[in-house]
């Protein structure tokens, strides 16, 4: 009995579901890389291969995303399981993967905790605004016409920042911007760019058209 419904279930998927897994599994990949990296790493940034791989992870999950969304208008297929599946996949890929791969390069102060969390928050509100206001914003057609706040793959350019940096060796103690000591706990300067982005995505009067 529990057999057939597991596979019930499976055949509910549709082919673009199977997209949308692939970008969270690519974002899980991500995760289990910067823990690698930390894991076997002397945080030197001597060895960076799983650190890097991780990263490599993340532009495989965008386009992932990119092709759920077209496969569905291709077959002409969508439905509620489909978008929450998205939205799950993407805070994994988009959300907190980019925040385990910076606290792997070294922002692993107290306030960069805050801010990383902040950031997988808005990740989190943003999607679920849109979720519930999709139908609202498509005025009644099929396709959503603009995002309030930027969407949460734009995280993809901060990963390129993080990327840049691991490749020239500045993770670590080696850190762009270096890092302050504020109060009981400490701040790496770069992990302002995720406050950043994080308050774009929940914003309510940036509206941006969606192609």
């Amino acid at each position: 009995m529990t057999r057939q419904r597991h596979f019930s279930m499976l055949r509910d998927f549709h082919l673009a579901d199977w997209f949308t897994l692939a970008n969270a599994f690519c974002g899980m990949g991500a995760i289990f890389a910067a823990m690698r990296f930390l894991q076997d790493g002397d945080g030197s940034g001597a060895d960076r291969r799983d650190l890097m791989l991780g990263m490599a992870l993340i532009p495989l999950a965008f386009i992932f995303d990119v092709f759920d969304g077209k496969v569905a208008r291709w077959r002409k297929v969508s439905s509620t399981l489909g978008r929450e599946l998205d939205s799950l996949a993407d805070v994994i890929s988009f959300g907190a993967a980019p925040a385990a791969l910076a606290y792997a390069c070294g922002m692993q102060g107290g306030w960069d905790w805050i801010i990383l969390s902040y950031f997988v928050c808005c990740g989190v509100s943003r999607l679920a605004r849109y979720n519930v206001t999709a139908e609202t914003l498509s005025d009644g057609g099929a396709k959503v016409k603009y995002f309030e706040g930027t969407p949460i793959p734009s995280s993809l350019g901060l990963v390129i920042v993080l990327a840049v940096m691991a490749w020239q060796g500045a993770i670590g103690d080696a850190i762009w911007f270096g890092q302050w000591q504020l109060g009981p706990w400490q701040l790496h300067p770069l992990s302002l760019m995720f406050a950043v982005s994080g308050s774009l995505m929940i914003s309510k009067t940036l509206r941006i058209p969606k192609l």
